[in-house]
């Protein structure tokens, strides 16, 4: 990196060099020892990157590696799931040219924004000076001279900025740390970095590269709202817990365990608190609301006091505000993020997860709930695992279901030291009611967003953070299709993930819904769609020449098979089964608010209509 001290206290370094030195300063302590905070960053250069940021890269690539990625929004994908696997303690940033290669984080930044998670977005941007104006890919406002593609990330940002001068960054780098290190602001933050600034060259401070160590901070209690809390709970006879991602990002699982084990508690799991507790924790009632177990949405019904811990409740958690029948019921929000501890009338405890249960705890002392309901939920459980191993048991049928092949995987690589990645579509509601989660962080679902294609960059990430972990990647054929080129990246990183791709020819679990309001069989599974001939993908040939392992299986055996045969297989591997598009676990669930026409020609129509209607009576509003 060339440099030149010009006066005493100063170093003379172009924008994008500061960015690079910057970044390599920030550290964080993980399990006593001192890291780098940013694992890495993510690059896809163009014209309006490659120069300024290209360059500043490269010289600290030694000490913060540069990744290269096949697509903007892959990329961007596998450093929010890096992440998330690393329980926000560290994090990754993204930089990419101007126009379409920004334009692909966005989706991406909005995922992070939606589930609370931090990554560093530098997109490139136009001239400062305008002097080249309208330079390559450069989107013209013809009424606002100051609006350029980037502000597409503003709405989907924590913070954004846009650099037009060199010194900019200073309060731009810091205030950016504030808020991809606090938890209750954590997101994405873009700064977009105009082309011909990051080439800039500026007398920064050399006090702005001290290193500093960032570490979680810990809110504790209100001591009103905390004495609330516990005189609501002190009187519930029937309370559960909602375990949602703030459990997992505050390491608070073994204080919740010990909270649900003194006061007889059960717990209910999110999507994104999933894995809280040990699948096997006798008060783990499994997966809450709308693809959750017979178990817990039993309680759930019953409850009168809610302790929702790290959950944004949002309405698959909640049954869309229908789940909670007992109309005396109390919720209270114990959440770092006040936006989302009050919601719907809720009594909020704003706080750190592990500080909050902890300072309830000790003011409940021997309150405990009665030990019938404890019992409710015992026999609840054991019921529910009885269902949900006749769900994924094995079966020889030509076509198996999703819940089959999820109790094969288990079955073959089930563990703790695996960690099961997927999103969006059917799988993630099977999973979620069925999945043996073992530790905390094993179970990485991106549900927040619910993003098509997250799958196997998101594995891509998680294999990043945790390179000891025996990373799963479960991926629908239409998700795979929509972006699967990280399988390429992760052959050239050495980042061995195992990819168990289920083929049922189309957007199942759409069709499904489709059915379930009354809509005829239409554009979702491949044979429904216009068509003149049907794909015939052969999805193990298309992977092998990314350079992955494959094998195609015919059945729950064989798949059973190709697990063990390649757990110790090195590169990347693709297993692909044929799959049925129409079998889903019966068993558990509850309502989903999905609105059906108040009006149509079609009977089956009508009667999803009827049927709306009715369940429209039990959700609860303010």
């Amino acid at each position: 990196m060339t440099q030149k001290t010009v006066r005493q206290g100063t170093v003379r370094l172009t924008m994008s060099q500061a960015v690079a030195r910057f970044l390599t300063r920030q550290m964080t302590i993980i399990e006593g020892e001192r890291v780098p905070i940013f694992g890495g960053v993510f690059a896809i250069f163009g014209h309006g990157n490659v120069a300024g940021v290209g360059e500043a890269l490269y010289a600290v690539r030694e000490t913060l590696p540069t990744y290269r990625a096949q697509n903007e929004q892959g990329m961007a994908n596998a450093a929010i799931a890096f992440a998330k696997a690393s329980f926000r303690r560290r994090f990754m940033a993204c930089t990419t040219s101007i126009g379409p290669g920004a334009l692909n984080m966005v989706t991406s930044a909005a995922l992070a924004h939606v589930n609370r998670l931090p990554v560093l977005l530098l997109p490139g941007d136009i001239f400062a000076n305008r002097r080249p104006d309208p330079v390559l890919q450069q989107v013209e406002s013809f009424g606002d001279g100051t609006i350029s593609a980037n502000d597409c990330f503003r709405p989907v940002s924590r913070y954004f900025d846009r650099i037009t001068r060199p010194e900019q960054i200073i309060p731009a780098l810091r205030r950016a740390m504030q808020v991809l290190t606090d938890p209750a602001d954590c997101g994405p933050v873009t700064l977009s970095l105009c082309q011909d600034v990051q080439a800039e060259a500026y007398d920064y401070p050399e006090s702005f590269f001290d290193e500093k160590v960032w570490v979680p901070r810990r809110v504790e209690p209100d001591l009103d709202e905390l004495a609330a809390a516990i005189e609501t709970l002190k009187v519930a006879r029937k309370p559960i817990i909602i375990a949602g991602g703030g459990v997992l990002y505050s390491e608070a699982s073994a204080d919740l365990a010990e909270f649900a084990e003194k006061h007889g508690i059960p717990v209910l799991e999110t999507q994104a608190g999933k894995s809280a507790l040990p699948h096997a924790h006798p008060l783990n009632m499994g997966s809450v609301g709308v693809t959750g177990t017979s178990a817990s949405n039993a309680l759930a019904e019953e409850a009168d006091v809610v302790l929702a811990v790290g959950s944004r409740l949002q309405d698959f958690t909640t049954g869309s505000w229908a789940l909670f029948k007992n109309e005396a019921v109390k919720i209270i929000g114990l959440n770092v993020q006040p936006f989302d501890a009050g919601k719907h009338d809720g009594q909020p405890l704003i706080a750190d997860a592990r500080a909050g249960l902890n300072r309830i705890s000790g003011g409940l002392g021997s309150y405990s709930a009665d030990s019938a309901w404890t019992e409710k939920a015992r026999a609840g459980k054991a019921e529910w695992l009885a269902a949900a191993d006749r769900a994924t048991a094995t079966t020889n049928a030509a076509l198996p279901s999703d819940a089959q092949v999820i109790g094969a995987v288990q079955r073959a690589r089930g563990g703790r030291q695996t960690t099961l990645v997927c999103a969006a579509g059917g799988l993630p509601g099977e999973l979620h009611k069925l999945w043996q989660a073992e530790s905390p962080g094993s179970y990485h679902m991106e549900y927040g967003f619910s993003t098509m294609g997250y799958e196997v960059a998101g594995g891509l990430g998680v294999k990043l953070a945790k390179p000891e972990s025996d990373v799963i990647v479960m991926v629908g054929d239409g998700s795979y299709m929509m972006l699967n080129s990280e399988i390429a990246s992760s052959v050239m990183l050495g980042a061995k993930l195992t990819i168990v791709l289920l083929d049922n020819a189309g957007y199942g679990c759409i069709n499904r819904l489709q059915m379930g309001t009354g809509g005829a069989n239409f554009n979702n599974l491949l044979k429904d769609t216009h068509h003149v001939a049907l794909p015939q993908i052969d999805f193990a040939a298309h992977a092998a020449a990314m350079g992955a392992v494959t094998r195609k299986v015919g059945s729950i055996p064989e798949l059973e098979a190709a697990l063990a045969e390649t757990a110790d297989e090195a590169r990347t591997t693709v297993i692909v089964i044929d799959t049925d598009p129409l079998i889903t676990t019966e068993a558990g669930g509850h309502w989903w608010d999905v609105a059906v026409p108040e009006v149509s020609d079609r009977d089956q129509v009508k009667a999803a209509r009827e049927d709306y209607e009715n369940a429209l009576r039990s959700q609860r509003f303010g």
